[in-house]
C-alpha cells in the first residue's frame, strides 16, 4: 500500500529526482533521497504545508531540489529507478533519511543544524536533516 497516492508518471518524475540527485552515492543513497521526496508529500508542515503530489514536491519553487535544473534529471528513467522509487512510495525508509526533509552534500563536514534543522547522519557524500517530532510530528 502506497504511503503517498501517485500515478505511474510520479513514479517515473521520483526515479528521476532520485537518480539525479544521488546516482553516485549508490541505490541507498538514492533511496535515502527518496525517502525525503516522499516525506516532503506526506506531512502538511513546515515548508512543504501545500505540498500533496510526488509532483508538486519535485517541482516545488521556491525550496525545490537542485537536480530539477539540470539536464540529467531530464533524461529518460531506468527501470531499476522506478523500481527503487516504487519501494519508498509504498513506505520503505532508511535511516538516516527515515525523518528528514531536507538534505545536502556539503564541502566538507555536516553541520549540527542546517536552517535549525538538526542533522540525522551522513551517507556517503549528502548530510541528512529532520525537523523536531514537536515541529512536524506527521513525519514520525
Amino acid at each position: 500500500m502506497a504511503v503517498v497516492a501517485h500515478n505511474e508518471k510520479e513514479v517515473d518524475l521520483l526515479a528521476r529526482l532520485m537518480r539525479a540527485e544521488a546516482e553516485a552515492d549508490g541505490e541507498l543513497g538514492m533511496l535515502m533521497v527518496g525517502n525525503v521526496g516522499v516525506n516532503r508529500a506526506r506531512v502538511g508542515c513546515m515548508d512543504f504545508t501545500d505540498i500533496r503530489t510526488i509532483e508538486q514536491m519535485v517541482f516545488q519553487r521556491p525550496g525545490g531540489f537542485e537536480a530539477t535544473l539540470k539536464g540529467y534529471f531530464y533524461q529518460r528513467a531506468r527501470e531499476r529507478d522506478k523500481q527503487l522509487a516504487r519501494r519508498v512510495l509504498r513506505g520503505e525508509r532508511f535511516h538516516p533519511a527515515t525523518n528528514t526533509l531536507w538534505f545536502f552534500r556539503p564541502e566538507g563536514d555536516c553541520p549540527a543544524q542546517w536552517y535549525d534543522q538538526w542533522n540525522t547522519g551522513r551517507f556517503k557524500s549528502h548530510c541528512f536533516f529532520a525537523p523536531t517530532q514537536e515541529d512536524c510530528p506527521e513525519v514520525y
